[in-house]
């Protein structure tokens, strides 16, 4: 009699944790698979409420609600660099939470080579179940560099790096700037500036704002101008054509100014309200007679 009430006991608990695992079905996307060395690592977590109820998750500094387990090419846990706080959540019964998270902003991810990240979310209560999502793998590369330049910013002696990167991490090559602090050379910000056709090469330069330019062709017809300032914003960015005797180049002043020459810069908007106004006297019915 005692072994069978063991055995049921020992069942029913299986049967409630199994249960209690699926109450929550927990998924894991990052937005692309292969990263520049400094960019942001943005995941996406889809959590769906099974549980017949709503459920309401609230995490705190030591244990979250959500939380991340990243691994690198040696299979090495990736020490945290902070904790994710997330607040308080309600998910009603039924329906599909999905949270945007940077990695980077928890985890040191700028060491090149592969990663592998699940999420992990966690009941209510203090002694609760846990949902673990699937694993993704993904790649940190250092990219390949343009051209790079240290500047001052500001009067407490800090030091910046800009870099000009070329990455192509999804098929096409897309160029890349990284704003590095000089000191330390981790980067401040790395980001991308878009596609380009490398059938030109970009150029860039800084002027006497400390303020970073870079001239790209973008498009077979289409030549993109953008400034960045030493904390990684892009400030202004500009398309241009080409001039009438060749390709649009950066033209720095004795002064430091830097503009483009030999171009023509295009509004898009203005070009499209233009296209707009020709299609509407089109669109006129013919006169009779």
């Amino acid at each position: 009699m005692t072994h069978f009430i063991s055995r049921s006991l020992v069942l029913a608990a299986a049967l409630c944790c199994g249960t209690a695992h699926a109450q929550l079905a927990v998924s894991l996307e990052l937005s692309k698979n292969q990263y520049l060395s400094g960019e942001p690592v943005i995941a996406t977590v889809s959590i769906t409420n099974h549980a017949g109820r709503d459920i309401e998750f609230q995490g705190y500094l030591q244990r979250p609600w959500l939380d991340f387990a990243l691994t690198n090419s040696r299979g090495e846990p990736v020490t945290p660099t902070g904790a994710g706080i997330f607040g308080k959540v309600k998910l009603g019964a039924g329906q599909t939470l999905n949270r945007q998270v940077n990695l980077s902003s928890m985890f040191q991810l700028t060491d090149q080579g592969n990663y592998g990240v699940s999420a992990t979310v966690r009941m209510p209560g203090v002694d609760a179940d846990t949902t673990v999502s699937n694993r993704v793998i993904y790649t940190v590369s250092p990219g390949r560099p343009y051209w790079s330049q240290k500047v001052g910013a500001g009067r407490a002696g800090k030091l910046r790096e800009f870099r000009l990167l070329d990455f192509s991490g999804d098929l096409k090559s897309q160029l890349y700037v990284q704003v590095l602090d000089g000191r330390t050379g981790l980067p401040v910000r790395t980001f991308t500036l878009g596609e380009v056709l490398l059938v030109r090469k970009p150029s860039a330069t800084v002027d006497r704002r400390q303020r970073m330019h870079v001239l790209f062709l973008a498009t077979p017809s289409a030549w993109l101008h953008c400034q960045i300032d030493t904390d990684g914003r892009l400030v202004s960015r500009d398309i241009h054509k080409r001039g009438p005797s060749g390709d649009p180049y950066l033209v720095t002043s004795a002064k430091g100014e830097v503009t483009v020459g030999n171009s023509v810069l295009y509004d898009p908007k203005a070009a499209a309200a233009k296209r707009a106004k020709f299609r509407k006297l089109s669109e006129r019915p013919a006169i009779t007679y």
